[in-house]
């Protein structure tokens, strides 16, 4: 009787080993799956003023950090296939996580990249030319269609949502935005034509410069990504193109040393204002940046303040 039961212990022992193969897979990618992953703090903060607390949101990308080189640690990367939603920007920016994004879609996670839904455009300077720009966000109506865009996916993904509080806090989040984009336009309305001009650190402000009828002079680091770095030649070439343009102030990442930008200004002989801008991440809270509201309108008064003066 032993030895029967014994035989039929262990008969079952592959059935057994072959369930809990698969129960742990059922596991992660079913049931058990929970709150919302985001990559970048600023898709964080939209996604959080959309949802609320009706969900947990996990932001990968601390304060301050680059989107183009912050990496994730091994569980943060486990949280990606474990998220009932992953949002996340697209359009190459997350060049050090963009490998465990798409493992993740590959594991059926539901994701969002928002940058190639709100009308992507291309750069078109340099050797970027032609390459997607992801950096939509400095355009407040994009960023409003961003938020429609994260509350629809939200609704159709997350399970146990309010749907019609997320609908309201993302038409009250689109209002403020609005807003934003109204005071944005009345600033650079004060800037004479002449001096609607922009030289950067690196190539961030394409959309700005669609939306508000600005020219990109150039940048510093003639690429979309501040992994990049600038030849002497590029330097000199830069500074060429600023002294014809009389453009009275160049803009540098407020994160990032201005000692490239300082050395073009003295490049070109003639004395040029380095202001500092948030360019591809919040701060912490009180630190000029703290919200994407925060961020997108500190840049804008101070675009209008260093080019609208002279």
């Amino acid at each position: 009787m032993v030895a029967a039961m014994k035989r039929r212990s262990l008969a079952a022992l592959p059935l057994l080993a072959a369930a809990s193969a698969v129960l742990p897979g059922c596991a992660a990618f079913g049931s058990d799956r929970s709150g919302i992953v985001v990559t970048t703090n600023i898709l964080g903060d939209l996604t959080r003023n959309v949802v609320g607390d009706q969900v947990e949101v996990t932001v990968l990308m601390a304060a301050g950090a680059d989107p183009h080189s912050f990496g994730v640690s091994a569980r943060q990367a486990a949280s990606l296939e474990q998220a009932e939603l992953l949002i996340h920007n697209g359009l190459g920016l997350e060049e050090g996580v963009i490998g465990h994004v798409e493992a993740a879609v590959a594991a059926g996670v539901p994701d969002l990249a928002v940058g190639e839904h709100v009308d992507p455009i291309d750069y078109s300077a340099d050797a970027t030319a032609g390459l997607p720009d992801p950096h939509f966000w400095t355009d407040p109506v994009r960023v409003g269609e961003a938020v429609d865009l994260i509350a629809d996916r939200v609704i159709e993904q997350v399970s146990g949502i309010d749907a019609e509080q997320v609908r309201a806090d993302a038409e009250a989040y689109r209002a403020q935005i609005d807003e934003l984009h109204e005071h944005t336009t009345a600033l650079f309305g004060r800037i004479p034509e002449e001096h609607r001009k922009l030289v950067t650190d690196h190539h961030v402000f394409g959309y700005l410069a669609q939306r508000y009828d600005f020219e990109i002079i150039g940048a510093v680091i003639p690429s979309g990504t501040t992994l990049a770095s600038p030849s002497a030649s590029d330097l000199k070439d830069l500074a060429d193109a600023v002294a014809a343009s009389g453009v009275p102030a160049v803009f540098a990442d407020s994160a990032q040393p201005d000692l490239l930008v300082q050395a073009m200004a003295e490049e070109t002989g003639v004395d040029i204002e380095v202001i500092p801008l948030f360019t591809e991440s919040l701060t912490e809270p009180g630190q000029g940046a703290g919200t994407y509201l925060e961020m997108a309108r500190s840049n804008a008064e101070a675009i209008a303040g260093g080019l609208a003066g002279h």
